[in-house]
């Protein structure tokens, strides 16, 4: 079994030092191009800390949390994706769960929450959570992050949102669309005003009519963007193009548009914010705008390590990479 003295040696440190980052001691005075070198070492030559006696000493379990909306939603394969690196490159292991079963204000949180399970939590609210009853439910019981949503005290972290939105309906713009429809989320979700703000932000700049009824705020699930595109394509004057704030939600503007005998992009274009594996085999496949995901995963354990640690709460917005539009089959020119 390898030993502190052989990350030691693989590292080029002192034993000290190695102890230091792999207790994840806030006090160490070590550049974080030292502690990945140690973790790395760790890791070449197989040693595992004994965790149970750490916990004991340090009152950590090592174990974080990610709550997420719904595990099979395949948007958060990237964001699980980077949660998990961050959290294992700090030495602690992630637990998973659905909000639907881990409710604020729920026994199965507040043993969560209660019970020292976890040394803190990233969460994605639903759309539909309220802010002050989540933070009064998590009060100081546990070191948490939100994704996407800000709630009073708690760290947070987003993604460009807006940039995002506007990337996707000047796509449309440049190909030549006037009359764009924003099939949006829900009204009161942050996400879903950032996106809407970033779509009419770019109509503004292009000098075209922000027409409010081409903006509807049904939210992101399949049958939302297909509620959303019955109601757009039913407007005496209806869009030539569609920007879905989802890319679940664009499933449905498509499932919604050919169901209306309208062919996608010949009739109708469409373009997805958010990535994800589905979007390339849908029919067509979906021009859609990939936000960093992966790097909002580790950026949210980031945060929560700085508040474990005794770091103040801080709001952080992940900028590198940009979102970036990702060109396939469901976006042309309109046609006539």
């Amino acid at each position: 079994m390898a030993k502190l003295s052989d990350v030691a040696a693989r590292a080029g440190v002192s034993v000290s030092a190695v102890s230091r980052v792999l207790s994840g001691d806030p006090s160490a005075r070590l550049s974080e191009a030292t502690r990945e070198r140690v973790r790395k070492a760790a890791g070449e030559v197989g040693y595992h800390p004994n965790f149970a006696g750490r916990a004991l000493k340090l009152a950590r379990t090592d174990v974080l949390a990610l709550i997420v909306p719904d595990v099979t939603n395949s948007l958060f394969a990237e964001l699980t994706r980077g949660v998990e690196d961050e959290a294992v490159a700090r030495g602690c292991v992630m637990l998973l769960a659905r909000s639907e079963d881990m409710q604020p204000g729920g026994s199965m949180f507040d043993r969560l929450l209660g019970e020292g399970r976890v040394d803190g939590i990233v969460l994605q609210p639903r759309d539909d959570t309220d802010p002050e009853e989540l933070a009064q439910s998590v009060g100081e019981r546990a070191p948490l992050v939100t994704i996407h949503q800000p709630i009073p005290g708690a760290s947070s972290v987003v993604v460009p949102d807006a940039l995002a939105a506007r990337r996707a309906t000047e796509h449309l713009i440049a190909l030549g669309h006037r009359r764009i429809g924003f099939a949006g989320g829900l009204a009161g979700s942050p996400t879903a005003r950032r996106r809407a703000a970033g779509h009419l932000e770019a109509l503004e700049e292009a000098g075209l009519e922000q027409d409010p009824h081409l903006v509807t705020w049904r939210g992101y699930r399949e049958q939302d963007g297909r509620a959303s595109t019955a109601e757009l394509l039913a407007l005496p004057e209806p869009p030539t193009a569609i920007v879905a704030a989802n890319v679940n939600a664009a499933v449905g503007v498509l499932a919604q548009a050919r169901a209306q005998g309208l062919a996608v992009p010949d009739a109708l274009s469409v373009v997805a914010i958010h990535d994800a594996w589905t979007a390339g085999h849908t029919w067509p496949p979906l021009t859609c705008v990939r936000m960093p995901l992966y790097e909002l995963g580790r950026t949210a354990v980031a945060a929560l390590a700085h508040v474990i640690d005794g770091g103040a709460i801080e709001h952080r917005s992940v900028e590198d990479p940009e979102p970036v539009l990702i060109r396939r089959e469901s976006a042309a020119a309109p046609r006539g």
